[in-house]
């Protein structure tokens, strides 16, 4: 009896030392694969980091080269062109001894005039309400279907917290933002084809403006009339204000024409946008670029993950372009 209960001791013994053992080894190996997956994340992310930093360096040289083919800006001109999904694998510091199991790397992307929308920093100047902005931002609301209460509460909300009074909200710098304003995100996400947000009050571009924003900042122009600028414009851009002008049918004499300095024919706001899949993984960031005396410097930048879907290609004002011719912030 003694001998028997030896015998099942140290077979329970055994059997426990073998547990232990199996446990230690499946977590030596789960950190080892924690640290493999780790390492790797972290290569990924670094080499979309770069990539889109080179990007974006590729997109601004564009612009400033576009630059000193003088102020006008328009649809016809390289950088309007969209950089289609292209294979970037061959770059990247991937096993050349593995290019079976290598992960492919795409990249694709944009440039899009900010001066071709409306921008909401016009709204508000000098500390309170511009007329003629608030009309043109009035008829793109009811163009859009879109309550005439929610641009008074866009309006209040800029006066307030450009005036950074006692418990009013952030000052936006995105048009994202505006919910911080009380706006609805439908509205936002509305508004988000024909208007902006830039760092300060600009001029309409109209070279690239779409038809509906044309119709919004251009009073007394239809539709029709503005979808026929757009058209004309595609064989030959405007040179000159008084050329767009004619084109609206509009005349220095007539009753409540626009003020010129509303508008111009060049830019100085693009935003630049990349997006980079390698593998399963699929960022897109998003830039805004001012150009200015010959320069093209970042204002902000944000980045954020996506599913792996293709690029979408904006219309109208928001018309692509590339660097060859996701989310968190990042300044």
């Amino acid at each position: 009896m003694k001998r028997l209960r030896q015998r099942g001791v140290a077979l329970l013994t055994a059997m426990l030392t073998v547990t232990l053992v199996a446990t230690f080894a499946s977590a030596a190996l789960w950190q080892q694969w924690r640290s493999v997956e780790i390492e790797a994340a972290e290569r990924s992310r670094l080499q979309m980091q770069w990539v889109l930093n080179g990007a974006l360096d590729w997109a601004r040289l564009i612009l400033q080269e576009d630059a000193r083919n003088g102020e006008v800006d328009h649809l016809s001109e390289p950088w309007a062109l969209p950089l289609q999904e292209a294979r970037l694998s061959s770059f990247l510091a991937l096993d050349a001894g593995n290019t079976d199991d290598a992960m492919e790397a795409f990249l694709s992307g944009q440039i899009s005039d900010q001066q071709g929308l409306l921008n909401v920093r016009n709204l508000v100047q000098a500390g309170k309400a511009n007329t003629a902005s608030v009309q043109a931002f009035g008829r793109l609301f009811t163009l859009l279907k879109l309550p005439r209460s929610q641009l008074d509460l866009l309006v209040d909300g800029l006066l307030a917290s450009d005036a950074a009074l006692p418990g009013a909200p952030l000052k936006p710098m995105r048009l994202d933002q505006l919910v911080w304003l009380g706006l609805p995100g439908s509205t936002v996400r509305a508004l988000s084809a024909y208007a902006t947000l830039l760092p300060q009050a600009t001029p309409l571009n109209l070279n690239t403006a779409g038809a509906e924003t044309l119709y919004a900042a251009l009073p007394g122009l239809d539709l029709a009339r503005a979808q026929q600028m757009v058209t004309q414009r595609t064989t030959a851009h405007f040179k000159i204000l008084a050329e767009a002008f004619k084109a609206a049918g509009i005349t220095a004499d007539q009753p409540l024409a626009p003020d010129p300095n509303n508008f111009s024919v060049g830019s100085h706001f693009f935003a630049v946008r990349g997006r980079l899949r390698l593998g399963e993984s699929v960022v897109q960031e998003v830039s805004l670029v001012e150009r200015s005396a010959g320069q093209a410097r970042v204002v902000w930048r944000q980045r954020e993950a996506l599913s792996a879907a293709p690029l979408a290609t904006s219309t109208g004002a928001s018309t692509t372009a590339s660097p060859s011719t996701a989310k968190g912030s990042l300044q």
